[in-house]
C-alpha cells in the first residue's frame, strides 16, 4: 500500500517538475507520522524499507542525489552517498554521526545502511524534495521554493508536502535600473 502511494506520488512529481540531473532531491520522512503517531515517537524501519526502493529507482532514473534528512536529534543532518559530495558545485561538510532509529529517524538510518558509501552532512541546497510528516525540509531547499500540488495528500497517515525550486525573479519589466 505505502509503496503504491509513493510510486504514484513520484509519478506525479515527474509530470510536474523539471528535475535537473546531478542535483539533490531531499526526503524528509517521519515513519511515526505514517502510522498515525506523533513525529519521533514510533519509528518503523520496515516502513522505511518499503519507501526506500521506489525513491532509489526514481533518483536513478533522473540522475538525482538522494538526501535523507535526519530528525532534530541530529540537527536535521542529511544522509547522502559520499560520491555526491564531490559531484556538486557546493562545498559540503561531513559531520560525525551515524543515524539510528532513535536519533536520526528510521528513514535516515535505513538509508545509511543501504547506501554504498554513506556520509552525513549538515547542510545541502536541494532543487526539489518531498516532506512526509511535516519534517521541515525547507531548511535544505534552495531559494525560491515552489509548492507542487499533487493528488496524493498523505502517505499513510502522514501529511505530504512536495517542493521544487525556481531561480529568483529579480527586476522585471517594471524594474528601474537608474535614478534618472
Amino acid at each position: 500500500m505505502l509503496k503504491t502511494e509513493i510510486q504514484q506520488l513520484l509519478h506525479e512529481v515527474e509530470e510536474q517538475v523539471v528535475l535537473q540531473p546531478h542535483t539533490f532531491f531531499v526526503v524528509g520522512c517521519s515513519t511515526s507520522e505514517i502510522i498515525g503517531q506523533k513525529i519521533g515517537t514510533a519509528g518503523v524501519e520496515e516502513i522505511a524499507a518499503e519507501l526506500f526502493e521506489p525513491l532509489q529507482q526514481f533518483a536513478r532514473k533522473h540522475q538525482l542525489y538522494l538526501a535523507f534528512q535526519g530528525c532534530e536529534h541530529i540537527n536535521r543532518a542529511l544522509t547522502i552517498e559520499r560520491e555526491a559530495m564531490s559531484m556538486t558545485k557546493h562545498y559540503l561538510e561531513e559531520v560525525s554521526v551515524v543515524p539510528v532509529r532513535t536519533a536520526g529517524g528510521a528513514m535516515s538510518a535505513y538509508a545509511y545502511r543501504q547506501f554504498k558509501n554513506p556520509v552525513v552532512v549538515e547542510h545541502i541546497t536541494a532543487h526539489a524534495g518531498i516532506d512526509i510528516g511535516q519534517t521541515l525540509i525547507g531548511m535544505h531547499i534552495k531559494h525560491v521554493a515552489v509548492p507542487v500540488r499533487t493528488n496524493i495528500k498523505k502517505i499513510g497517515e502522514a501529511y505530504l508536502t512536495v517542493a521544487t525550486t525556481r531561480p529568483k525573479l529579480i527586476g522585471g519589466e517594471r524594474a528601474t535600473y537608474s535614478i534618472n
